[in-house]
């Protein structure tokens, strides 16, 4: 029987960092709760990254004590560069009033929180748990979530914890 990693992001959204924030998810708790199985093979490499793709109800998202439906596959991203953060990056889409959305949730971690064999198959990161630090810019250094629809697109920050 195939073993599993659950990957759990737990924290605090804000501020935001860029877009209308149509959901006010601005200060509510979020939660990011991913189930990777360790027999996974990776879609695509490089000596840096690897990425997984996830069947769907693999990953749940909950923003201010509601539950988001995600809907079809997702895919984790893990990069390890030599210097700078470990990030894991987890794309999923949802459903939220009919309406379809993508969310896309950057874990930013301590170097060296993943080695190369997350190359091969999913890995828990060490140490667990970890302290997020919310990003200060949209696409820059630290936590983040993204989420867009034919609404727009919304990036806030990410401050809380990371575990497996």
């Amino acid at each position: 029987m195939a073993a599993h990693i659950t990957y759990t992001i737990n924290g605090t959204l804000g501020p935001v960092l860029s877009g209308s924030d149509y959901l006010g998810a601005n200060g509510e708790s979020g939660t990011l709760t991913v189930i990777a199985n360790t027999t996974l093979v990776p879609t695509s490499t490089t000596s840096t990254s690897a990425t997984y793709t996830l069947p769907a109800g693999a990953i749940t998202v909950v923003i201010g004590g509601t539950t988001y439906a995600t809907t079809g596959h997702a895919t984790l991203k893990y990069n390890f560069p030599a210097t700078g953060p470990d990030t894991m990056v987890v794309t999923t889409t949802i459903s939220v009033s009919g309406l379809t959305g993508t969310v896309v949730g950057t874990a930013s971690l301590a170097n060296h929180s993943f080695n190369s064999g997350v190359t091969t198959h999913p890995q828990k990161f060490k140490p667990s748990p970890q302290t997020l630090t919310a990003a200060t810019r949209a696409g820059g250094a630290g936590s983040q979530v993204k989420y867009s629809s034919i609404l727009g697109a919304t990036v806030l920050g990410l401050s809380g914890t990371a575990s497996n």
